[in-house]
């Protein structure tokens, strides 16, 4: 496993879902610490600054994942539970996931109603999170509270990272957005090295999953004059997904958003993206996502406002336990990243706006 692999895979299995990014925050900081000047702000995310004399760039990846917290424990000692993020119903039944309590991780299953005690015409129904629980196989409310379990307690899915067969191809839960965490790691160490007139302002953002909470709070504290927010982006190369809804494929390059429900990026910061992709014979698609939104849409209405653009790695299958991404489209993004970081000098970046 080379060090790509394993920061992808210690960054995915790491637990911290919305508002509970203890685990994942610490983790980290561990690696941005030599990276350069580590602050935080008062809802948790992380900011790491590497000073220079030329432009603020932020960029900008969101270490929560989605999940659940307990809402509920049932008499019967099941657990009810209210979704943090969203989860499509059909993709959560018979998963495990982790209760985090103050005594430690509790292992459990989703359930429901088996449907050998079903009718006929519900069987082919979709089960719908309300009537859904969380088994620790407990009996009663009781033993529940013994195991340590709480209303309020964070629950993450439970996934392993795996090298597929395709051995450029990764598994594993919470590429979104530990793919992008990753993705700013990654641009740091690269101007390690690379002389560079910015200051770069690499942001883990809290609370994403949530309404971009974190990204209000961080983006006062790096005052960016450019951002990039680097993200996983969806693949629409599954069956059932025509290519009008989405022609992004997992191996075909990392993606350039060019709309989404709360931002519409940077025209000409956007163009600056597309002909370093071309400069650099790096494959890049293009992305429309009229049900969802980033952290851009925060960050880009700082102030007075903050150029901004959305760089993705294709995942397939996000926002369940189990997504998948290919391998030379993280490699390529990282390429474009730092390539169009480089570019941004003062002269550039004034002209984003003129």
């Amino acid at each position: 496993m080379d060090q790509t692999e394993q920061l992808l895979k210690s960054l995915t299995e790491a637990h911290g879902v919305p508002g509970y990014e203890t685990e994942i925050r610490a983790l980290l900081r561990q690696y941005m610490e030599p990276l350069g000047t580590i602050s935080q702000d008062k809802l948790g995310s992380v900011v790491c600054t590497k000073f220079g004399d030329g432009p603020t760039v932020m960029l900008a990846g969101h270490m929560d994942e989605i999940g659940f917290m307990v809402a509920h424990v049932t008499k019967e000692g099941f657990l009810k539970f209210q979704q943090l993020g969203g989860w499509w119903d059909q993709v959560l039944l018979g998963h495990r996931v982790i209760i985090k309590t103050h005594k430690g991780d509790v292992t459990g299953v989703i359930g429901a109603k088996p449907p050998h005690l079903l009718p006929a015409e519900e069987r082919s129904k979709v089960v719908v999170k309300k009537d859904m629980y969380i088994d620790i196989g407990a009996s009663s409310r009781e033993e529940v509270a013994e195991a340590g379990v709480r209303v309020g307690d964070p629950v993450v899915p439970y996934s392993e990272f795996a090298v597929l067969a395709n051995p450029k191809t990764y598994m594993s839960k919470a590429f979104d957005n530990r793919v992008g965490c990753a993705l700013v790691i990654d641009a740091l160490k690269y101007f390690q090295s690379e002389p560079h007139a910015n200051t770069i302002v690499g942001v883990q953002t809290v609370m994403e999953e949530v309404g971009s909470r974190g990204a209000v709070t961080s983006v006062r504290a790096a005052n960016p004059d450019v951002a990039i927010v680097l993200e996983s982006d969806i693949a629409g190369d599954v069956p059932g997904i025509e290519e009008d809804e989405s022609s992004v494929k997992m191996g075909g390059g990392p993606s350039l958003m060019v709309f989404d429900a709360r931002m519409i990026p940077n025209i000409k910061l956007r163009d600056l993206v597309v002909e370093t992709a071309v400069s650099l014979n790096i494959p890049l698609q293009f992305s429309v996502m009229p049900g969802g939104a980033t952290d851009g849409a925060a960050i880009h209405l700082h102030n007075t406002g903050v150029p901004t653009v959305v760089i993705g790695v294709p995942a397939r299958h996000i926002h369940s336990h189990s997504s998948i991404i290919h391998r030379d489209d993280y490699d390529n993004a990282v390429r474009l990243v730092t390539a169009v970081v480089a570019k941004l000098d003062a002269a550039t970046v004034e002209n984003l706006t003129k």
